[in-house]
């Protein structure tokens, strides 16, 4: 058996889904509908009826101006998934981002459609072949500025996000949430830890929290049909104008 054999046969168990499998688009109940029925669960788990999905065991959070560093993989690249990487140092924020190609690509599974949008505003292009690249960051938040994100418990295929924010945020900024699931060195064919990006809202407008009032938004993302619920966790950012990273929150890490 070759090594290239072997790379592929490892990469069928890093999604959980066959080499050419791609995620299921976001059908069943119109996204209105699903909103709605996790607005009244979420009330629900408030007073003890429903219990919310447990986060992982709590990191060490981020400073305040922490280090922001994305990884943008090809999907079509399981080896560049695979390969050796260099330590990451201190304790920034991660962003692994599959990119798009093709819907036969390895990866194609875990590659959402925002991944392509996020690395042009980084700065970008996105990776496309055998290709992955870095964009590394510093967050500057506005002072006095506030950012939570809490996550909900799923219904109907879908788990509810609560983004708020509170303070002061500059003209033609937004908000953005994610699903992000943690993945440990020595798992799923990667040897280096990975925050993986599994689904995305946002834009989210901010003109409230301009006006100088807090803002809250709900917003419902597909459940990743190949994620591990365990290592799933709520995050949150605020992107200047320009695709800057502001701020960055987690359900464990707010931003105070």
């Amino acid at each position: 058996m070759t090594g290239t054999f072997r790379k592929r046969i490892m990469h069928r168990s890093i999604l959980g889904v066959p080499l050419a499998a791609s995620a299921r688009g976001g059908r069943g109940q119109p996204r209105r509908q699903v909103v709605a029925g996790l607005a009244l669960a979420w009330i629900a788990a408030s007073n003890g009826a429903l219990a919310v999905a447990a986060t992982p065991a709590a990191a060490p959070c981020p400073g305040p101006q922490a280090v922001v560093l994305e990884r943008f993989t090809s999907a079509d690249c399981s080896d560049c998934w695979q390969a050796d990487h260099a330590p990451v140092a201190g304790t920034p924020w991660l962003f692994d981002w599959i990119s798009p190609t093709t819907p036969e690509a390895p990866m194609s599974a875990a590659a959402p459609g925002e991944s392509r949008e996020r690395a042009l505003r980084a700065g970008g292009p996105a990776p496309v072949g055998q290709q992955m690249l870095v964009a590394r960051s510093t967050v500057m938040p506005p002072r006095g500025l506030r950012l939570a994100v809490q996550s909900g418990p799923a219904w109907s295929g879908y788990i509810g996000l609560q983004l708020s924010v509170g303070g002061r945020v500059p003209p033609g900024a937004s908000g953005w949430m994610a699903l992000v699931e943690q993945i440990p060195a020595g798992s799923e064919g990667s040897t280096v830890r990975r925050d993986l990006v599994r689904a995305v809202a946002g834009p989210l407008p901010l003109v409230g929290v301009r006006a100088g009032q807090p803002l809250t938004h709900l917003a419902a993302l597909r459940w990743p049909e190949t994620a591990k619920p365990e290592r799933l966790v709520a995050r949150a950012w605020l992107e200047a104008a320009d695709g800057r990273m502001l701020a960055v929150a987690s359900e464990p890490c707010p931003r105070r």
